[in-house]
């Protein structure tokens, strides 16, 4: 990994806002006005989970937040993240965060911000960092 060019805290959050946008308003008029309940809040939470855990292995580390920023995913040797990766990044950094009681992600936060390579608890955990460099695609 070379840490120049590593993303920090801003960046990460604006892809952040973006991703959360995009998400937010989408699902929101589909739980309130076509599937409402519980059942609506499951599917969301579903999409939500696929658009995250599957979009960054399909789409050479980029969600549409981090596309918009310039930003990315890539594991320590500089690939896209692959099933592994993101089920290490995603759902064991998520059990770390909910058992934590989310100080781990306050951790997170801390980490990305002050730590010269800009990795996280779930970059550390997955060996992934954020980066703008882009992908080579063959």
């Amino acid at each position: 990994m070379d840490p120049t060019v590593t993303v920090g805290f801003w960046p990460r959050v604006g892809a952040c806002l973006v991703d959360a946008f995009l998400l937010g308003v989408p699902l929101s008029l589909l739980t309130n006005y076509v599937i409402q309940g519980q059942s609506g809040e499951e599917v969301s939470g579903l999409i939500q989970f696929l658009y995250y855990f599957l979009l960054p292995i399909f789409w050479y580390g980029y969600t549409v937040g981090k596309r918009v920023l310039g930003i990315r995913i890539v594991r320590i040797n500089g690939e896209p993240p692959g099933f592994l990766t993101m089920v290490l990044r995603i759902v064991v950094a998520f059990l770390v965060y909910v058992l934590t009681m989310g100080i781990g992600f306050l951790i997170s936060i801390i980490m990305v911000a002050t730590r010269s390579d800009h990795r996280s608890l779930h970059d550390l955990i997955a060996g992934t960092y954020v980066t703008n460099v882009l992908p080579v695609i063959e």
